[in-house]
């Protein structure tokens, strides 16, 4: 989503780089900083751990490919410095994000999607923006879900975070910054952000 609005999506490119990347169905923030490194993005990815939280083994949202990416997933944070990878393990404001995205920038969020709730989709979506109508919501479910989402933009005033979600492509998202904060700080995302620039 974010390689296209770049203008830096070739089909044949992003399938090459999915291959030479290794990635596979289960992709962590570190995985999206190299894909945007890659292809040339000027980003920042700040995070609380700098690897993989041995805690999460026990977690069911993790459990199913912990042991085979715990070791690929710790290689690329050592190897990120020489790879020209930007990660900083570092606590990041609500005001960081908006200063970033005055700017005109975006960022990609972890969020729990348990926890994410969407002020503009209307109901029963507005309870699960990820699945379309009249389909089962694992939102409900309550586990942590992790899920990646797209910040575009914010409102002071009243308090909102816009945000497109890449399960739909036909939508923009928005939410409270309390409920923002609540699903990006959730046991299970790290605090991971991933700070693009679109000047890149």
């Amino acid at each position: 989503m974010v390689l296209q609005y770049l203008d830096h999506l070739d089909d044949e490119d992003f399938e090459r780089a999915l291959q030479e990347l290794q990635l596979t169905k289960s992709i962590w923030t570190i995985d999206l900083a190299y894909l945007m490194r890659h292809f040339g993005v000027k980003h920042r990815f700040c995070t609380q751990t700098l690897g993989v939280d041995k805690g999460y083994k026990n977690q069911s949202f993790y459990r199913k490919h912990f042991d085979t990416e715990e070791n690929r997933v710790n290689q690329l944070f050592a190897q990120a410095k020489s790879c020209k990878v930007l990660v900083e393990k570092c606590t990041v404001t609500i005001q960081d994000i908006q200063e970033h995205l005055s700017q005109g920038h975006l960022a990609i969020v972890l969020v729990n999607a348990v926890l994410l709730l969407c002020d503009l989709c209307s109901s029963p979506v507005k309870y699960c923006c990820f699945l379309p109508i009249g389909q089962k919501c694992f939102c409900r479910n309550p586990d942590y879900q992790g899920h990646f989402i797209v910040l575009c933009g914010y409102n002071k005033a009243s308090g909102s975070i816009f945000y497109n979600n890449p399960a739909y492509a036909d939508r923009m998202c928005s939410t409270s910054v309390t409920n923002f904060e609540e699903a990006r700080t959730s046991y299970g995302t790290d605090e991971d952000i991933l700070f693009v620039y679109t000047d890149s």
